[in-house]
This record gives structure tokens, sequence and C-alpha cells, in this order.
């Protein structure tokens, strides 16, 4: 049985939330419009400012893909109410972030700088050197453009240096003992 799956939603004030045919979903908030096509098997209803998700039957594809439509319909209603941030930090002797125009560049140790241009419905900002807050009404954009950032230098486990996500713990090796 999916627990999450079962929760209702609450519509805040401000927010339309329009289901089409086959389960497309169109949300416009004060951040910004998302629109994205669920699963069709799935029922959506919306009542009193409270959207509920029903499954056709409990076979086990439709209980993995019940709380799977639920979290994806109440994350579009969170980022078009707050939106979503997440905050990447650089260290390592050398290796800074700067932005210019509508790009990223980053000096991560490599012969060149790296450039990264932002995509639509992402807002990058670089408050220092060693500092990136990428924000945006997309969760899923969001997570995979900052995903992609850090994969230009993991941290190392030995020194640390690399790019990693602020609450990330980067698990420290000791190094060579010398004789």
């Amino acid at each position: 049985m999916s627990r999450i799956g079962l929760k209702p939603i609450e519509i805040p004030s401000g927010v339309e939330v329009n289901v089409g045919d086959k389960n497309l979903v169109h949300v416009k908030g004060p951040k910004g419009e998302l629109t994205q096509k669920l699963d069709g098997e799935m029922t959506i209803n919306i009542e009193d400012n409270v959207i509920s998700i029903s499954r056709p039957s409990e076979d086990k594809h439709h209980k993995s893909i019940h709380g799977l439509t639920r979290t994806l319909l109440a994350n579009m209603i969170d980022g078009v109410t707050e939106g979503y941030k997440k905050t990447l930090l650089i260290e390592g002797t050398g290796y800074r972030a700067s932005k210019s125009g509508n790009k990223l560049v980053m000096n991560l140790g490599f012969s060149h700088p790296i450039e990264m241009e932002e995509p639509e419905g992402i807002t990058v900002e670089v408050p220092d050197a060693h500092t990136i807050v990428v924000s945006g009404i997309d969760k899923q954009l969001v997570g995979s453009f900052t995903a992609k950032i850090r994969d230009h230098r993991k941290p190392e486990p030995y020194k640390g240096k690399g790019v990693r996500y602020s609450d990330e713990y980067v698990r420290r090796k000791v190094g060579k003992t010398g004789k």
C-alpha cells in the first residue's frame, strides 16, 4: 500500500491546477508555470482546493506509480510557490567560479576554464568565488544541472578538493605514512 500516494495535496492560495487529457497537468503560481504529463492510468481528483490521487487496481505497477505521481504533482506545486535552491561549495587551491553573462565559468585545476551556459528556467548565482547557488521552479531541472556542475570535479577523499553540495559530507582518508 502506498502511504505517500494516499496523502492529499492542499492547493495554496494563488496557485491554479488544471488537469487535461491523459493527465497532462498544468500548474500556475506566483513564480511561474509548469506543465508535465503524469501517468495516464492514475485518477487525479480536485475538490475544495485538495488534490487526491487514486489508482485503478492493486497491481504492483500501479502501486509503484501511485506515490510517484503524487510526489511529482506536489513538487510542481512547491516549485511554483517557493521554488528550489541548491548550493555548491568549491574547495581547493586556485579553484573558483565566476559568472559572465548567462555563463558559469569555473577554474577547477584543468588547463582551461569550464564554461556552462545556464538552461532556460534556471538561475545561477555566484555570491563569492567558492559558492554557486542554482535555483529554479523545476526540481528535476535544478537537481540535474547541479549534478552536471559537480561532475566536472567531484570531491576527492584525501584533501577534500573539488565541487561538493553544501550539505554533503566528504569522508576523508588518511594519506601515506612515512617511516
